[in-house]
Order: C-alpha cells, then structure tokens, then sequence
C-alpha cells in the first residue's frame, strides 16, 4: 500500500467522456484518455484490504491491490507482469466487464470504489504502448494437437493457456473472421475491433493457427472427424439461440432478436457500408433492460434513429444497495451507459402483448403492470434483447436435446470434458455452452480452467495452470 492515505485524500474519478454531438459522428469508443497523474492517484484509492474482497469477486482472481499499487507508483511493468499473470485479456475485461470486483471492493462500503476495471484499462495498454510482455510463451512443445471451436473469450483463453505450456492449438469459427462475440455483438464505441485484432496477432505469433469460415458439423468437417485428428477438442460455441418473445406478430418484418442487429451494424462499419438493418429517420423500441439492450440503443444513435425507446419488463432498479443485496455482491442497481446518456427514452414495468403490422412491423401493444394500462406505440424495428436459451448444438453435430443439463447447457464432469462424450479425442466444453449467458470475465475465468483440464488429460498428471472456477453446474 504506496498511499496510506490515499483513500481519503482522493475521490473515485474516471475517464471524461467524448461530448455527446462529436461521438454521435463515429464508431470510436466513447472515452477520452485519462491523465497518467490522475491514474496514478485511483491506484492509491485502493486500500490494501488484510482480505481483499475485489479479488473474490474476480471470478479470475486477479491481484488487484498488486497492481492498483504498481499503478500508483506508475511502476507500469510490474502492473502488467501482475495482471497478465492470472488475466489473458485485460483489453477486453477492462473495456467490457460489469465489474464485479468494484461491487466488492471495501471501499464501497462508505465511499465510491476504487476504479479497478479501468486501472486495468490503463495497465494493459500501458504494456502494449512500452513493449512489455503482453502474453505468456514458451520453447517447450509437447507433441499434442489441441481443436478449439469458437473463438469468443472463453476459446480464445483456453487456446492461450493451452499454448502457454507447449500444445499445438488450432482455432475454428464459423464466421469470416475471428473474434465471435467479441467481433459482432460488441459494438464498436465500446471496443474498437483494432484492439481485437491486436491481441488475435499476438496469438499468431505465439503459434495458434485461426481457421474462419469453418461450420463444423458442415462443410466437410464432422465432430468425429475433429476427434480422430486432435488430441482433445474443445466446444466453445457461447449461448447463441436467442430468447423470443412469442406473441402475435412476431414473425413481422422488423421485429428482430438484439444479436442479429448488432452483428449487421458491425459487419457495416468493418466494411464501411450500410448496415442490412438501418434504422435511420426510423422509430426504434428496443425490448430488455440490460447492456444488449444498451448496446442496441448506442447504435440506434450513431444509425442516426428518429426515435428510440428501451422498455424493460422489470420495475426500475434501486439507485442505492437494497438490504437483500449486501455488500459484497454484485447488486442489481439503476445503471446509466454511455449509450443512455446519449439519448432515448426509458420505460420499466411494461409486458409485450402484441406486434402488429400488414407483413411489416407498424405497432407493439405493451401493457403498463404498475398501472395496467394497455398502451399501444408507433413503431418501424423491434429489437429483442431478452437473453439466450443456450448453445447451438447442431452447430457441431450434436443433437439438440443430448449431453445437456436441465438449463439446455452442455453437461461436463469436473473437468471440463463434456459427458457422453468420452474417448479418444476427448471432448471439452467451456464458456456460455456450459454456463449460460454470462461476463466476458465469466468465459475468460473458464476458459482457463477448461485449459488446465484438457492439460492434465493430455499430460497424464495434474496440470501446471490455473483453474480459477469450476463448471457451474457443479456450484449450484
């Protein structure tokens, strides 16, 4: 703890934002650069907790007073040599998580916590911009071949781990470019995908071969074919199947799931052309409460949208901890984005009845719950942010209904190795397919525990790498 004092002597201060009218012109992401000075003195916030709560709520378990001191002291080497340590991608958590370490943080009991998720923004890049060792490599090479399908975080994290200890590693995505959630669910004000692309060349370099445009279960390549040419084969194929809203009008033209939208705006700007869904000089209501949703409305903005609600189904959320959600959890609070402060309408308590429309959308019936009013809006796009009901199976040539829990995710052993499934070539699963929908944060963390699984099943004997968290069907 460089700062005894730093606690009372600072105030939690983060990135100023772009103006509202200049970024509303672009993709660019949405901050502007914070002054090292005042970096320096977020780091000397944290207090050094004799239990450091952050850390427990790092589902990574990152060594966050660690670092938040080297960050004080500016000592920036020492930061990212801590940070790397037990996070793959601190570009990614630092731009992206929800924070729960923030949630945890002992400051928080009596004041703003300390601003982790972004002292970790400015370490990593800190260590792009100076040439510090931005990932963990090695001369050993252990003979074994290791597939991973998908190329979100939680594949993306195994693969690094995996080739950290000397496996070959070849990555597959159905899409035409690597990234997976991380390339088109994310919009680009939130992460420009130079940063993606940034750390995809690392992992090139490392030694993992990337293969996009390759459907397993299509194209030639079966399941079974994957398992008699790899040493182990690893499922991380994220929860993509949307949840619906199924009411009349559904199937109208306009009324799309939140993911679908997204990832037409994203292909858009990669190629500097007009999204397949355009929502400009249009009336836009974006149905769910949560970041797709934020994500949605953002982009709405930049498309240049007449109008654009975002209902939630839920009451509003408490601006302050309610009592059944103590410190340290990561309580549901009121949250405004950079998204909410750009523009747009909110309206919590309010149920979809109907979409109506001659083969095109026109109208959505809501009926207010606190008052139970039915209401009925003009409307051109309905954007559906309502979560996902788990993987894709027949993506890979599974059967939809097999080697799944009572959540529709894959079913793995302690080890990460997916059940009914054994044998040669064994089968691993990680990430939202195990899961469910979670934090980018979430898929690293088992990412690099399904790593150490395949690791000891490939070695024989317990692994050398971290496993952070285990399946989640066992913790429940």
């Amino acid at each position: 703890m460089g700062k005894v004092t730093g606690f009372i002597e600072f105030d939690r201060v983060g990135p100023k934002y772009r103006p509202v009218p200049v970024r509303l012109r672009d993709w660019k992401e949405v901050y502007e650069p914070q002054d090292e000075k005042e970096v320096s003195e977020q780091g000397a916030r944290c207090m050094d907790c004799g239990i450091a709560f952050c850390m427990q709520g790092c589902p990574l378990g990152n060594r966050i007073p660690v670092f938040n001191d080297a960050a004080y002291k500016q000592n920036w080497a020492e930061a990212a040599d801590q940070l790397f340590s037990t996070n793959n991608f601190p570009e990614f958590t630092g731009r992206l998580c929800p924070a729960p370490c923030e949630s945890a943080c002992v400051l928080g009991i009596a004041a703003d916590p300390v601003t982790i998720e972004r002292i970790e923004y400015e370490v990593v890049e800190h260590a792009f911009a100076n040439g510090f060792p931005v990932s963990r490599n090695t001369s050993t090479r252990t003979g074994k071949h290791v597939c991973v399908v998908g190329s979100g975080p939680a594949g993306l994290a195994a693969a690094a781990q995996l080739r950290s200890v000397g496996h070959e590693v070849t990555v597959l995505e159905r899409n035409d470019l690597i990234g997976g959630l991380l390339r088109y669910g994310i919009p680009e004000f939130k992460m420009e995908k130079a940063v993606l692309d940034r750390r995809i060349n690392v992992m090139k370099e490392s030694g993992i071969t990337f293969k996009a445009g390759v459907s397993v279960g299509d194209d030639g390549v079966s399941l079974e074919s994957l398992r008699s040419e790899y040493d182990a084969v690893l499922l991380a194929i994220g929860s993509t199947r949307p949840r619906m809203i199924p009411v009349n009008g559904a199937e109208l033209t306009g009324v799309y799931p939140a993911m679908t939208y997204l990832e037409a705006s994203n292909r858009a700007v990669n190629t500097s052309t007009t999204s397949e869904i355009d929502v400009k000089d249009k009336n836009v209501i974006i149905l769910g409460g949560g970041d797709t949703g934020a994500d949605c409305l953002g982009t709405a903005h930049r498309q240049g949208a007449k109008n654009v609600i975002q209902i939630e189904i839920m009451d509003r959320p408490p601006d302050e901890r309610p009592a059944d959600q103590p410190w340290p959890t990561m309580a549901r609070l009121f949250k405004t984005t950079s998204a909410h402060q750009e523009g747009g309408e909110r309206i919590f308590s309010s149920e979809t009845l109907e979409f109506k429309g001659e083969g095109k959308l026109q109208e959505i019936v809501l009926r207010d719950n606190s008052t139970n009013e039915i209401v009925t809006k003009a409307v051109d796009f309905v954007f559906i942010a309502a979560g996902f009901v788990g993987p894709e199976l027949d993506q890979v040539g599974l059967n939809q209904d097999q080697f799944v829990t009572n959540r529709a995710t894959l079913s793995v052993t302690p080890d990460w190795a997916v059940k009914g499934l054994e044998g040669k070539g064994q089968v691993f699963a990680c990430g939202d397919a195990v899961r469910g929908q979670s934090l980018i944060v979430w898929a690293i963390a088992e990412g690099r525990s399904a790593a150490s699984g395949i690791d000891a099943y490939l070695q024989g004997k317990p692994s050398t790498l971290p496993a952070p968290v285990e399946p989640y069907s066992l913790s429940w």
